[in-house]
């Protein structure tokens, strides 16, 4: 979440400081500003709100002909900032960047300094007077406590004292050219130009000016001018690394005709589907995972596999706790991953952990990643970004193929996540000897059908699924039922449905309807269930029949020729016949568009939703 961008060298850097800030706006944020910096300062401009807001007030700022002219440093080195409010309330004075009284030392920051009370507490007594609640002005303050031995030690020597997970972009009036950056368990990237260098939190901020990128690693700090990147670790060593080439462009990011960029993504799963099989998967139904960076004999020792994850990542994993565990016959447990990194850790080199992450960046799975690793487990990351801190807390990586997304609620991640790891159980299963060579086969060719199956969904069931979203866009409250493997795709659906349409959701297995959550049905509520081929069908549909006796409208997801899901429903949107186990990939596509209509039914901005970010950096 937040958003950085840095630039130096030798354009004017404003537009292009905002340029990068419009290709963050898909992280969230409630704030936004920039400082430019020139031979003659540092100035700053701040606006509460969306981008528009930061660009109107840069452009009252340089009003000239006006005669009110306060912006007036002809700058090539700047920073900005979008901030979405962890430390200190949503306000002018809160908004990045900040700096010390003096003016000397401008910061933008993403995360959480722990310490920073203490810090502050210290600097006081030093004779620093603070202009805001954030711990980021804190930064600036103790990096401008040590500016006379310039800017990269002192941010060197700040970061020594510093506790928590953030990274940074310092900027100094006294070292015009200099950018300084730190990293410490949250995103910075750098963009390499032709005399000129960049700074962002993400690859879009600068991807329309270059693709030429060096992912930073935890604790590392950069000292950038228009020429030069010097890369130093925490202990002042000057490290390598390699300068890569991104795939994505620009047009990547932009809508490629759909009203949104959801929609676009929703349409991009069969894509993200088959890229992320793709050659793993042979013909025959074998694996070819030799990217995982775990060996056959290793998988084929595990007692057990742990998935940590948040969110749509966590549904993702609690559908493959049934499809490994049926496949593999290896026990599988599934945790929100901010719940299991406070549990005692009972861990052993028998134990594999998967966290899944669409970013790699996510506070809580890197936290609950590390811990299992120190306690002795294996441990893979399942991650859609290269580079990520994921990939480097982990043993191995099997990396999805989803490309950038760009909405803020997850859809080609989670379809892509999730033929991941069905991926890892069949191979759990091809090690372990635990499925017939045929039945490797059948479920491959299923598999490698999904694109095609998804395409079909999208081209035959989108307007009937607009013509439900409008005939329910006033629902005051959507329940989500479904059984075994279809119980993590209503709990997807539900999530959906209150990300971007703001209804208050919820889902449950069905079988536990009776015990209190049945009260909540009357005859304005809509029940949407999953009742596509499971061996418990004809037990949903007596929970389908409970709920139309209490008035309740069911909505139906269901396999094609299902006949009987229909008589104990309203509306019912099939979805083609494949094996049961993989029937999630398909189930999941409808009721992703259901809360899209809702959503656009309500004329609500689908792509950022209120109070959300894309990627979660903080606990």
């Amino acid at each position: 979440m937040c958003g950085i961008v840095g630039y130096t060298g030798s354009r004017s850097c404003r537009g292009l400081l905002l340029d990068g800030l419009s290709h963050l706006e898909y992280r969230g944020y409630d704030s936004a500003g920039l400082s430019l910096v020139g031979r003659a300062g540092i100035e700053s401009v701040h606006a509460v709100g969306k981008l528009s807001f930061l660009q109107e007030a840069v452009a009252a700022a340089e009003d000239r002909d006006g005669g009110t002219a306060t912006l007036t440093i002809p700058a090539t080195t700047g920073i900005a900032h979008t901030r979405w409010a962890t430390h200190g309330r949503v306000t002018h004075d809160n908004a990045h960047p900040h700096d010390d009284p003096s003016g000397r030392v401008h910061i933008v920051m993403n995360g959480i300094v722990e310490n920073w009370s203490e810090l502050r507490r210290r600097l006081e007594n030093e004779g620093s007077v603070f202009s805001s609640e954030t711990d980021t002005e804190v930064v600036a303050h103790l990096i401008a406590s040590y500016l006379d031995e310039g800017l990269l030690t002192a941010v060197q020597r700040a970061y020594a004292e510093l506790r928590g997970h953030y990274s940074f972009v310092a900027a100094s009036s006294e070292e015009p050219d200099l950018l300084v950056g730190a990293r410490k368990e949250t995103p910075l990237v750098v963009g390499r130009g032709d005399g000129e260098n960049f700074f962002g939190s993400a690859v879009p901020a600068f991807l329309s000016e270059t693709r030429r990128v060096q992912f930073i690693q935890d604790d590392e700090i950069v000292a950038m001018t228009p020429d030069e990147v010097r890369i130093f670790n925490a202990h002042g060593e000057e490290v390598e690394r390699e300068i890569e080439e991104v795939e994505w462009d620009q047009a990547a990011a932009e809508k490629g005709g759909f009203e949104t960029f959801m929609l676009k993504e929703i349409h991009e799963q069969p894509e993200a589907i088959a890229e992320t099989v793709g050659d793993r998967l042979r013909p025959d139904g074998t694996l070819d995972l030799t990217d995982l960076g775990i060996s056959d004999e290793e998988l084929r020792s595990f007692r057990r596999v742990l998935v940590v994850a948040c969110g749509t990542s966590y549904h993702a994993g609690v559908v493959a706790r049934y499809a490994v565990e049926e496949w593999s016959g290896v026990p599988v447990g599934v945790d929100i991953a901010s719940e299991f990194r406070y549990r005692k850790p009972l861990f052993n080199e028998r134990d594999l952990v998967v966290g899944i992450t669409q970013s790699g960046e996510t506070a809580d799975t890197l936290a609950a990643m590390r811990l299992a690793r120190d306690n002795g487990a294996r441990v893979i990351a399942i991650t859609n970004v290269m580079g990520s801190q994921a990939t480097r807390d982990s043993d191995g990586v099997l990396f999805t193929r989803a490309g950038l997304e760009i909405g803020v609620a997850a859809t080609k991640t989670f379809v892509a996540q999730t033929a991941a790891m069905y991926l890892l159980g069949l191979k759990l299963a091809e090690v372990r000897g635990s499925l017939p060579a045929d039945v490797m086969a059948g479920l491959g060719s299923d598999l490698r059908a999904m694109p095609r199956h998804i395409g079909h969904i999208l081209d035959t069931q989108a307007d009937h699924l607009a013509d439900i979203g409008e005939r329910f866009r006033d629902a005051g409250f959507f329940f989500y039922l479904g059984r075994h493997i279809g119980l993590p795709i209503a709990l997807e659906g539900a999530l959906k449905m209150k990300e971007i349409s703001y209804v208050p959701s919820d889902a449950y297995a069905a079988g536990e309807m009776k015990h209190g959550p049945i009260a909540l049905l009357d005859d304005r509520t809509p029940v949407v269930c999953v009742a596509t081929d499971l061996p418990m069908l004809d037990k949903m549909l007596s929970n389908m029949a409970e709920v139309q006796a209490r008035g309740a409208h069911v909505i139906a997801v269901a396999t094609e020729g299902s006949h009987q899901v229909a008589e104990n429903s309203e509306e019912v949107v099939y979805v083609p016949r494949t094996d049961w186990l993989l029937q999630p990939l398909l189930a999941v596509v409808p009721l992703q568009l259901l809360s899209y209509y809702v959503a656009r039914a309500r004329g609500l901005n689908i792509d950022q939703p209120r109070n959300l970010a894309k990627t979660v950096t903080v606990e």
